[in-house]
């Protein structure tokens, strides 16, 4: 993702929930920026294994880590299961980003990206943030800048 003059490269891990993967996962958020767990909205089970996975991300990951929740299926809407208003208000509780998206249309995909985006420290990737972006600022063009 590009934004103004720095560009944010995203390593993406999909584990799927799955409760093989379970006992790798430290492996896979060890040292993330960012992690999105996401739910089907048609899929109550499936919510409560996303807060599963918030306690354990608020548990091991780092403590700066930025953590969206996504509920997925937006397009099948009429079956939900999942009130958004439940899923926002878990996400507003536990200081998540929160969208709701659909893998088969892309709504919300891009947009849950560029949130998490300007959520991150830019920076030494070990070291001490040193700002955040700001994409409420306007962009300026410069010769050479990553996003013409």
């Amino acid at each position: 993702v590009c934004l103004d003059d720095a560009t944010i490269k995203f390593e993406i891990w999909d584990t799927a929930g799955q409760e093989r993967y379970h006992s790798l996962a430290p492996m896979y958020y060890r040292g993330a920026q960012a992690a999105i767990v996401v739910y089907d909205i048609t899929n109550q089970e499936s919510f409560q294994k996303a807060k599963n996975w918030v306690k354990e991300l608020q548990r091991q990951a780092s403590p700066n880590i930025v953590m969206a929740l996504a509920g997925n299926k937006a397009d099948v809407a009429n079956k939900r299961t999942v009130e958004y208003e439940e899923a926002n208000a878990y996400a507003e509780d536990n200081a998540l980003l929160f969208m709701e998206t659909s893998a088969k249309t892309s709504m919300n995909v891009n947009d849950i990206f560029m949130a998490i985006a300007k959520k991150l420290p830019i920076g030494p990737a070990h070291g001490e943030p040193t700002g955040t972006v700001d994409m409420n600022q306007p962009q300026q063009q410069q010769k050479g800048s990553c996003c013409k």
